[in-house]
């Protein structure tokens, strides 16, 4: 793992540990962002680890950067490890136990002796926890069942396996009568993973119940009322469905999307303006404890997120960026990228490699989508597990592309390849064989384990080589399954910037890398992108909307994506070299 990775669990670890002592909410909030703003740090935080330059980024004070260079010297936080004595080391884990939340954690620690997962286990079959307060039969009913959950449940869930669930949970909503249904939370952000999957609807709630409780797949009903239901799918997700007012949906929908730390800034701005935002709507503040509308207030604002966004003076900004980074400076709706403004894709496989379409098959695809052009780029040479192609073969592939691009119309089919950079940063093909061909992505395949250091050097060659136009999925991570080379990518993109290479963000699920904090970085520098699928088979154009929304979860415009030019600036671009 990064310094940068060390550190913020670090940071999450005492956050958990302040939650379980008691510690203000202030204070554990303020070491989680500290956490989040570590993962999301381009730099290496060891490069930038002085106390003017720490306290410069918004949400880090003195005594964070203080913690953070001493673990840069150190190697450990003394704080850090002195807040671990106060708790059983196993009582972290029963934190993560679904449904139970600080307070009760620590109940069951003070009054129930639970320090981990098996004493936790062990108090529910000697039936000491019924007598706890707030430890009903249904409660311990509940942890049980989270219990036999977290010993078959994996990671958290990619992008591309929830969407679509979340997607026919929305239309079988919409067939039982809803007059509105969408997915919310991190999902409806962009993220590229969830934890689990929340819905709002609008409509008559015994029937909209119905429906949700019996979509396929259910395992279990965890909870069924009138404006909330929950449910535990065969796919190892929890889905949760919440009944709303049509003349709150919008409240609703800005609340469940969140992010927290963007729900705390529109909060903020509304107590600012003598006003208080919630799920329900925006309302004047008069003073009084009891909730505006328990008492049959009317809201200023709660029927559409953009009515909301307004009566606070701001525009609205879509989800994506909804991530507590400088989203409510732009004084207009940011301007990002959509699915449509992508006109090709220029990183796909063919049956020469590893693919599972001709040639002829995968232009007739991209044209069938609506593309004005196709790169074809099969895998090179050292690629061996996937059928790469050696000089002579790539240049018998690259003539039958030749052949297709001037037989089908209506679609530039472009010769390419997917060229790997060895461990030591060459090329696998010669410079007079990338010579002949019309774009050249170089992509990380092994060597993954690499230090920081070789890294960076060995995608900066890559970046610099003149022959090279995209440097295809940086890192070479798999999602909940590989992190990956962790090189400076601060460098990179500015060499990217200064060589005028295109950077990947792969689409594919399973890999979009870039990430999302890497392309809002690359952005702000002013550097190209390129939008590919890395399409393997037929259906693998549909996974290009997971990295559009990676890529607007980085703010990119169309104008700094390479594959929503026109064909003719692309091929200038191209033959730049």
């Amino acid at each position: 793992m990064s310094t940068n990775g060390d550190l913020a669990a670090i940071f999450h670890q005492m956050a958990s540990v302040l939650e379980l002592t008691g510690a203000n909410a202030f204070r554990v909030n303020a070491h989680r962002r500290v956490a989040r703003i570590l993962e999301e740090l381009v730099e290496d935080v060891a490069t930038i680890a002085n106390v003017e330059t720490l306290t410069a980024i918004d949400g880090i004070g003195a005594a964070s950067a203080a913690k953070i260079i001493e673990f840069v010297e150190t190697g450990a936080v003394e704080e850090a490890a002195d807040l671990l004595e106060e708790i059983p080391p196993g009582l972290l884990d029963v934190l993560e136990v679904p449904g139970l939340g600080p307070k009760k954690v620590r109940l069951l620690w003070q009054e129930a002796d639970v320090t981990d997962i098996a004493s936790l286990r062990a108090a529910i079959d000697a039936g000491s926890l019924e007598d706890l307060p707030r430890m009903g039969a249904k409660t311990i009913a509940n942890i049980t069942d989270a219990l036999e959950f977290m010993a078959t449940a994996g990671d958290r869930m990619r992008i591309g396996d929830a969407m679509p669930l979340a997607e026919e949970i929305v239309a079988r909503l919409e067939d039982a009568g809803a007059t509105q249904a969408q997915f919310a939370g991190s999902l409806r952000r962009g993220r590229e993973t969830i934890g689990d999957i929340d819905i709002l609807a609008v409509g008559d709630d015994e029937v909209l119940a119905e429906a949700f409780c019996t979509v396929e797949g259910v395992t279990k009903v965890l909870a069924r009322g009138s404006t909330k239901c929950s449910i535990r799918l065969n796919a190892g997700v929890q889905v949760d469905l919440r009944i709303v007012e049509a003349a709150a949906f919008g409240a609703a929908l800005l609340y469940f999307t969140g992010s927290k730390d963007h729900n705390v800034l529109l909060r903020e701005r509304a107590i600012a303006a003598t006003m208080r935002l919630n799920e329900y709507g925006l309302f004047r503040d008069d003073g009084e404890a009891e909730p505006p509308q328990a008492r049959g207030i009317a809201p200023v604002a709660a029927t559409t997120e953009e009515d909301i966004y307004a009566a606070l003076d701001l525009p609205w900004q879509p989800p994506e960026v909804r991530e507590h980074r400088g989203e409510l400076e732009p004084r207009e709706t940011l301007t990002l990228i959509e699915l449509d403004d992508v006109r090709g894709d220029l990183h796909c496989h063919t049956v020469a490699s590893d693919g599972a379409l001709s040639i002829k098959e995968l232009a007739a695809a991209a044209k069938a989508a609506g593309y004005a052009y196709v790169g074809v780029t099969d895998h090179s040479r050292a690629a061996v597990q996937a059928n790469g192609l050696d000089e002579d073969r790539l240049r018998v592939h690259v003539d039958a592309i030749r052949a297709v691009d001037a037989s089908v119309k209506g679609i530039r089919v472009l010769a390419g390849s997917e060229v790997d950079i060895l461990g030591d940063g060459r090329l696998d093909y010669e410079d007079e064989v990338l010579a002949e061909l019309d774009i050249v992505i170089a992509s990380p395949h092994v060597a993954l384990g690499q230090s920081p250091e070789k890294a960076t050097a060995r995608l900066l060659a890559a970046i610099e080589h003149p022959l090279v136009h995209v440097l295809g999925h940086p890192t070479g991570r798999l999602v909940n399954r590989r992190p990956g080379l962790e090189p400076d990518m601060a460098t990179l993109i500015a060499a990217a910037v200064e060589h005028d290479t295109a950077l990947e963000i792969n689409a594919n699920h399973w890999r979009l890398d870039l990430r999302d904090v890497h392309v809002r970085a690359a952005v702000e520098a002013g550097a190209l992108l390129s939008i590919n699928t890395d399409l393997h088979g037929p259906d693998d154009f549909d996974q290009l909307r997971y990295g559009v929304l990676t890529a607007r979860r980085g703010w990119l415009t169309p104008k700094q994506c390479i594959n929503c030019w026109t064909t003719k600036r692309l091929l200038t671009w191209l033959d730049r070299a």
